[in-house]
């Protein structure tokens, strides 16, 4: 159930995050221009309505649909979405990503039925009037279809969201935010969920403190810097330059692993979040656009001038309530495993209820291959963040032992390349990672910044490569 619910929102956020720097040039027009922002412009100002309700739902659909059908079915799920564009009076990016994939689907399906039955000098022909006729159809069928699907989904949500709201009690979404993105839901929370409902609200208001909910790096910060007190082994050593990278680069996954080490401390990232949460609802803190990565300079890019002593106080009341509970518990909880020691444990303890027997490769150590590899590749949810860092760590690695001519990638974990010869991979995404590309072998991670696993696959690099 849980790898279904990492599919389903690795499909959402992976049609958001690609366009993640429009959201951000939007985003900045609003800060600046808006009628409260640093430089109120009334004409450069018109630039936001049309970016929010239509570029950014338009750049959804078609990235939703190329991954689907290619450029084709890109081209296809815009044409299509511009259906729930005009048919809607807010904007529709749940709408772009039903139709978006749905629309590539279904040219799809057509391209393979026709592809044996065009005569020869005619597919040009039948290739752009089957996308145009196609398109047009179900552009008037998302309009008077979709749209009223979509509003009422949009209801729902701000029905539930207005319930959070008029209790007074929104603080209370971090009982599910915390947990879920230990379990790498993280993007599909904010970029599925949360991005949308804010991007509306900030038609209305100017600014939503959704992209918030997800984005602190207040909870995180906490636990990390419990663990530079109170942790031990790796763990410690590891934890401060965690610290740097998720509070000023925003890869937020690097600390997923040491909660998952010791899961009764998502008791302080889930009090630490309701903390930060009811600091930026007491005093009206909201940012402009999402915020990604999750980084406190991206909060800062992302706020309006008059709410950086809200941001700031709503993440160091985060970061403090998180340390004050996690502290204790790592010092008296009898904890003596290291991070990589209690990972392994749980792996080993998964694999032998499942039935499973453990294989080298799975135990985080390539298998021995023959031949050179050519090309390696670092694969997390959205393929972005803890990928890219991982990436450069074992290219500067690689670079170190002389070796030349080994390509590292970073990637997606559901969409491996074929010719990829090695996947490295945190372990919570090692069966995802072997369904996308069963023929590569697989070196599984517990910690991004410092994993030993690196030092060993360079060495067998050493002797596949020189040997």
């Amino acid at each position: 159930m849980k790898e279904k619910v990492q599919l389903f929102g690795r499909s959402l956020s992976g049609m958001v995050m690609p366009n993640i720097g429009a959201f951000i040039a939007w985003g900045l027009i609003t800060a600046l221009f808006i009628e409260t922002g640093w430089m109120p412009n009334e004409r450069i100002a018109q630039l936001v309505s049309p970016m929010s309700s239509v570029l950014l739902p338009l750049l959804i659909a078609y990235t939703g649909g190329n991954v689907v059908a290619g450029q084709r079915g890109g081209v296809i799920g815009a044409i299509a979405t511009m259906g729930v564009i005009v048919g809607s009076d807010v904007p529709m990016f749940i709408g772009a990503m039903i139709v978006g994939p749905l629309s590539a689907w279904v040219i799809k399906k057509f391209d393979n039925l026709m592809g044996n039955h065009v005569k020869a000098g005619f597919e040009m022909l039948v290739n752009n009037f089957s996308l145009g006729i196609i398109g047009a159809v179900l552009a008037v069928l998302a309009m008077y279809g979709v749209t009223p699907l979509v509003g009422t989904l949009n209801n729902w949500m701000s029905i539930g969201v207005g319930f959070f709201v008029d209790h007074g009690i929104l603080p209370l979404t971090s009982l599910f935010i915390e947990p879920a993105k230990v379990l790498f839901l993280n993007n599909a929370i904010n970029h599925g969920i949360l991005s949308p409902m804010g991007i509306q609200q900030v038609e209305e208001m100017g600014k939503s403190i959704f992209f918030l909910l997800e984005a602190n790096p207040g909870p995180g910060l906490g636990v990390l810097l419990a663990y530079c007190i109170a942790g031990k082994g790796n763990a410690k050593s590891s934890a401060p330059g965690a610290v740097i990278i998720h509070f000023f680069g925003g890869i937020h996954e690097i600390y997923f692993p040491y909660i998952l080490m010791n899961p009764l401390l998502l008791l302080a990232t889930i009090a630490g979040g309701a903390a930060g949460v009811f600091t930026f609802n007491l005093m009206g803190v909201g940012l402009t656009a999402p915020a990604s990565p999750g980084s406190i300079l991206a909060l800062v890019m992302m706020a309006e001038r008059h709410c950086y002593v809200g941001l700031f106080l709503g993440v160091l009341i985060a970061a403090v309530v998180s340390f004050v509970i996690a502290v204790p518990l790592l010092k008296f909880m009898g904890k003596d495993t290291s991070l990589e020691e209690a990972q392994q444990k749980k792996d080993a303890m998964k694999k032998q209820a499942k039935g499973i027997q453990d294989d080298s490769s799975a135990a985080g150590e390539p298998a021995k291959g023959q031949g050179k590899i050519r090309k390696i590749a670092f694969a997390c949810d959205a393929g972005m963040g803890s990928s890219a860092m991982g990436a450069t760590v074992l290219k500067k690695k690689i670079a170190a032992a002389g070796l030349e001519g080994i390509e590292v990638i970073h990637t997606p974990v559901s969409s491996i390349p074929a010719d990829v010869q090695i996947v490295v991979t945190h372990q919570e995404l090692g069966e995802r990672a072997e369904r996308s590309n069963p023929n590569a072998e697989r070196v599984l991670i517990t910690n991004f910044l410092a994993a030993p696993e690196y030092d060993v696959l360079v060495e067998d690099l050493k002797k596949r490569n020189q040997g």
